[in-house]
């Protein structure tokens, strides 16, 4: 058993001022860094995709002037709140318009994270338990695997676990400023609001609800009165009503009475943001279907991957108390009602991968509270993960025996398969591996094999808090191989390269075949915008009805006339394409300039040393 300071009565498990000890904060915020700063370097350059997407709308805002409404090549794109956008747009005003500084707002909001489930967990628990909290959630997989692309997931996490740290201590009778944490808890919900629009406050506020309703306060008038409900909606308002209301003025009409959208049709900002991708997303009615969902049951069960290592636990939470009858018990039963929400909500909905993640910091905080308590389930949890490491460290390094001999020529793209139908799911692409592509990941296997080695060992004998600090270096270690597995990656992920040939080329007007989303990562790092080759779809085709939208959007008829001027033009297309843009242009109209990850750049007038596919 650990040593019984370890869940502090309520009165002494957090204070204020010089009496806190500020080491298990440094020693979280160490493992957080090494990890997520560690990893904003490039390479790996940013994907196509949203990654790549998001960037780009960012130094949009940012040299347009335009900080109310997105634009994507000059079209309106309604679908995001945009304070995201406005976090990256400030990191480039700071440091320059490059893709490590599009991922610092990202890397630091996981850093936030995971302090203040570090700061939540000592609070409620002790500082032990705080402490196992904060690294459970600095080194899961779930939260680091989903911080590699540009979206707001992190963030909003963050801002749901400080509304429900807010709205405890709120409630909390020993708490000597419940205003001040009413304000927070309002701030919280406001600014979540201009990170993931409605869903940043159903969740935390049906968790409350949830919470109040269990522990017979709904109908408690002292309780509300603590939560300041009444001021609290006004600087949820004053926070996030602004900028809706000027969306909403500068992208008429500003009301549309319907539930239906189709080709063509165009009802605003205010229809688009909240009905379309709000209401008919949540039934799987939105127009246009450019998701997929995760099937429910995959959906629920990952969670033992997502918070992997930390999931070998899980039956120890079992052993807990979730009576209300002191703050760790009203911790840990919130906390229930906050996963419990949460997984329910996506189980009627459509889902990613990575929705779940504003309960991430819950489950921490309850895995940090059953680790500190320590017990048998807790000492079968390390064997487990002793196990699984020795077992994958076995399986990496036979994995190198079996390729030692196979070349490795090119880029990893002639490795892999496709699988297009799996794309628009968050990890679509780990279909495409195939055994002979580990070939080309001989040094991120080497390091992951050697992380596994840690974990095993360190996990081997060792109990309580020496077990979990050799499980949360192992994944540090795992976490950098992962890292050099994206450089190697790169050319297929990114179209990095061929922006790099088209900047050193002549002039000459941009044209992508297909989707903007397939060749993002060209306009960021070209930084330029292109004529889209029969691309009025997904993301872009909502937005390209709007009134004043220039006309980017061409066919094949344009392409063959545009191609045939003695102006230059440049056409980007995948491998599969090209036989059909062959029979349309002829093959022998097709310049190359460059190839890269089964990507190709070509021109109409040939460039010196250039040639056909």
């Amino acid at each position: 058993m650990e040593s019984s300071d370890n869940i502090l009565p309520a009165s002494q498990s957090f204070q204020t001022g010089s009496k806190v000890k500020i080491y298990p904060y440094l020693a979280v915020l160490l493992f957080a860094g090494i990890i997520y700063v560690g990893c904003i370097i490039s390479p790996p350059s940013l994907m196509d995709d949203v990654d790549a997407v998001h960037a780009q709308i960012s130094r949009n805002m940012l040299t347009s002037g335009d900080w109310v409404t997105s634009r994507l090549d000059g079209v309106v794109y309604l679908e995001k709140a945009p304070l995201v956008y406005w976090l990256i747009a400030g990191s480039y005003k700071i440091f320059g318009v490059h893709d490590w500084a599009a991922r610092i707002p990202i890397a630091l909001s996981a850093l936030g994270l995971a302090w203040l489930t570090a700061a939540f967990g000592t609070w409620a628990f002790g500082k032990r338990a705080g402490f196992y909290a904060g690294l459970c959630i600095a080194t899961c997989i779930g939260l680091f695997l989903f911080t590699r692309i540009l979206i707001p997931d992190a963030m909003l996490t963050f801002t749901t676990a400080l509304a429900m740290w807010a709205f405890l201590r709120a409630l909390d009778e020993e708490e000597p400023h419940p205003r001040v944490w009413a304000v927070v808890l309002a701030a919280s919900l406001g600014t979540g609001l201009l990170l993931k629009s409605l869903i940043a406050v159903v969740f935390p506020v049906a968790a409350a609800i949830i919470y109040l309703f269990v522990t017979r306060q709904l109908f408690s008038l002292t309780a509300w009165k603590r939560l300041h409900v009444f001021s609290g909606t006004l600087i949820v308002l004053l926070i996030a009503v602004p900028w809706h209301v000027l969306a909403t003025l500068r992208n008429p009409p500003y009301f549309a009475f319907t539930l239906h959208s189709g080709p063509g049709q165009y009802h605003g900002f205010l229809w688009f943001y909240f009905v379309n991708e709000q209401l008919l997303r949540f039934l799987n009615l939105r127009y246009p279907r450019d998701y997929n969902t995760v099937p429910r049951l995959y959906f629920w069960l990952l969670h033992f991957v997502w918070l992997f290592p930390w999931s070998v636990y899980f039956p120890a939470i079992a052993k807990l108390s979730f009576q209300p009858t002191d703050r760790a018990g009203r911790t840990r039963l919130l906390g229930l009602c906050w996963v419990g929400f949460v997984l329910v909500f996506f189980t009627f909905s459509t889902t990613q991968e990575y929705y779940s993640m504003p309960c991430y910091p819950a489950l921490a905080l309850l895995l940090g509270s059953a680790m500190a308590m320590d017990g048998p389930w807790v000492g079968r949890g390390t064997r487990v993960v002793c196990a699984i490491s020795g077992l994958a460290s076995l399986v990496v390094f036979s994995i190198l025996f079996y390729v030692r001999n196979i070349p490795a020529s090119g880029d990893i793209s002639k490795a892999l398969t496709s699988h297009p139908a799996v794309y628009s799911l968050a990890l679509g692409h780990i279909e495409d591996l195939t055994l002979y592509s580990f070939a080309y990941l001989r040094l991120p296997l080497l390091v992951a094999g050697i992380a596994f080695i840690v974990g095993a060992v360190g996990t081997f004998r060792a109990t309580g808090q020496r077990a979990f600090l050799a499980s949360a270096l192992m994944m540090v270690i795992f976490f950098h191989a992962a890292r050099l597995a994206l450089v190697v990656f790169d050319p297929y992920f990114s179209s990095r390269p061929l922006a790099e040939a088209l900047l050193k080329s002549p002039d000459g007007t941009l044209i992508v075949n297909h989707h903007y989303y397939t060749f993002s990562s060209v306009f960021f790092y070209a930084n330029r915008n292109a004529l889209l080759l029969n691309g009025r779809f997904h993301n872009l085709e909502y937005g390209s009805y709007a009134p004043g939208v220039p006309d980017v959007f061409i066919q094949d008829s344009d392409l063959t006339r545009l191609w045939a001027e003695p102006q230059r033009y440049y056409l980007l297309a995948t491998g599969p394409a090209v036989d059909r843009l062959g029979g349309l242009l002829g093959p022998s109209q097709l310049a190359l300039v460059a190839e890269s990850g089964g990507k190709f750049l070509f021109t109409n007038h040939p460039l010196i040393g250039s040639g056909s596919p």
